[in-house]
């Protein structure tokens, strides 16, 4: 089993490269389970180390049922390709595979292609914004981080639009965001769809997908603007959600998409 003599925050969790039996400690859970974000960042990680020398472009994560215990992380190299490679990984108990992740990696090249970013929401810096507190008993690896809302919308408050938009740190230091915190952050809102409901209902991950943007690395700031929009919403309570993450200074950090699902409560 990794060797762990204390819980880590999961910026530093993420630093640890885990071998054997993981066991990841409660407050790291998001709602019923290891939360998805940090899987999706911590598949990642692993997946990295089968493609040296090439950046990852996209990451996928897709779930079979919570993680709720110890479980091992096997990797694999698929394709190796001077223009893309891909890996994949599995998180895996005793009772079977719980999530399967791919990634996709390519080289570093200079270019002259015609560079496109989504523009960053207008937003008042995150000292000018209230903190948003989510109860620890409800996701308890939120006491790891800081949320300060942008504008009037709140999970569960019957607005009239499935979005929200929010400052957002690691509260364990001041480092800016890498690609694997980042991954973490993008999945630490509630669910934007949240935002119309009126009651508490669980709307969990099924799929999550992860781009690093041209931002990234460039900024020195901890703090991250997160908007996250569902795109659409089935009367079967399948979501297809989208999430955008920029720098105080307005550079684009990276992008997500989300698939969910509303259960009965």
């Amino acid at each position: 089993m990794t060797p762990l003599t204390r819980t880590p925050a999961p910026g530093e969790f993420l630093k640890i490269r885990h071998s054997g039996l993981i066991e990841p400690h409660g407050d790291l859970w998001g709602f019923g389970g290891l939360h998805g974000g940090l899987a999706l960042a911590l598949t990642a990680a692993a997946m990295t180390e089968q493609v040296p020398g090439q950046g990852l472009r996209s990451a996928t994560v897709r779930f079979h049922r919570p993680i709720t215990g110890p479980f091992r992380l096997e990797t694999s190299l698929t394709h190796a390709g001077r223009t893309l490679s891909t890996a994949t990984a599995r998180v895996s108990t005793d009772r079977g595979a719980h999530a399967d992740a791919t990634g996709v990696f390519g080289p570093s090249r200079t270019g002259t292609h015609r560079v496109v970013t989504p523009p960053a929401p207008s937003a008042p810096p995150p000292e000018r914004c209230e903190r948003f507190v989510v109860p620890p008993e409800f996701v308890p690896v939120s006491v790891h981080t800081e949320i300060r809302p942008v504008g009037p919308d709140r999970p569960y408050a019957g607005c009239a639009e499935p979005e929200l938009t929010a400052w957002i740190r690691l509260t364990e230091d001041d480092a800016p965001p890498d690609l694997l915190r980042l991954m973490f952050l993008m999945d630490a809102l509630a669910p934007s769809y949240a935002a119309v409901l009126t009651a508490p209902v669980p709307i969990p991950t099924v799929q999550l997908t992860a781009h690093p943007g041209l931002g990234l690395g460039r900024t020195g700031s901890p703090w991250v603007l997160l908007r996250a929009v569902t795109h659409s919403a089935a009367e079967n309570g399948w979501i297809d959600e989208h999430i955008d993450a920029w720098s105080p200074d307005g550079l684009h950090l990276g992008s997500a998409r989300q698939l969910r699902v509303v259960r009965p409560s």
